[in-house]
């Protein structure tokens, strides 16, 4: 299996030509189930299993887990900048080396769930609140120099936790776990 495959299992995202209101719909349901999928795909795994890469130089399951904690906090803070704020140019974070810290690389998940279905849980409620008019502000990301409408955001993180939960769910497959 190539490198490419193992790092994006479901593929890179690819933002529509044109985002409908179904497509939104799919995606904020994408968002709302993902904590009861990770939560199902962690459940049984020992430690030793949840200390394994799901691929060469890449990230644990646990940090895959607490990633996704650390990831979401910050998107739902940028959709709130974005939603109060006229173009907000939002605060970029390392992603690779928060995963290095010790609350990443060795503690339990468990505090990372319950962040997850906490967190999932007012952020869908703020999604199926968005009118037409919240869909189409946006944030500068300055890492990427560019802005990201709410709409477009909303793909993005539908698609960011259907991918990690694949770096899970295909490395369990092929370690027949």
């Amino acid at each position: 299996m190539s490198d490419h495959h193992l790092r994006f299992p479901i593929g890179e995202f690819e933002i529509p030509s044109v985002i409908t209101s179904k497509q939104i719909e799919d995606w904020i349901n994408d968002i709302a189930v993902f904590p009861q999928h990770l939560s199902e795909a962690v459940k049984d795994l020992s430690n030793d299993q949840l200390d394994t890469a799901y691929r060469p130089n890449g990230w644990t399951i646990r940090q895959v887990v607490h990633h996704c904690a650390d990831s979401h906090m910050n998107s739902l803070i940028r959709f709130k900048l974005a939603l109060t704020e006229n173009n907000p140019t939002i605060k970029p974070y390392d992603e690779a080396q928060w995963a290095e810290l010790s609350d990443s690389k060795t503690s339990p998940f468990q505090p990372s769930l319950q962040i997850i279905n906490g967190l999932h849980e007012r952020w869908v409620i703020l999604l199926k609140s968005l009118t037409e008019d919240d869909l189409i502000k946006v944030f500068t990301h300055p890492e990427h120099r560019k802005t990201f409408s709410i709409a477009e955001t909303i793909g993005i993180y539908a698609w960011h936790g259907r991918h990690h939960l694949a770096h899970i769910t295909t490395l369990k497959q092929r370690k027949n776990w």
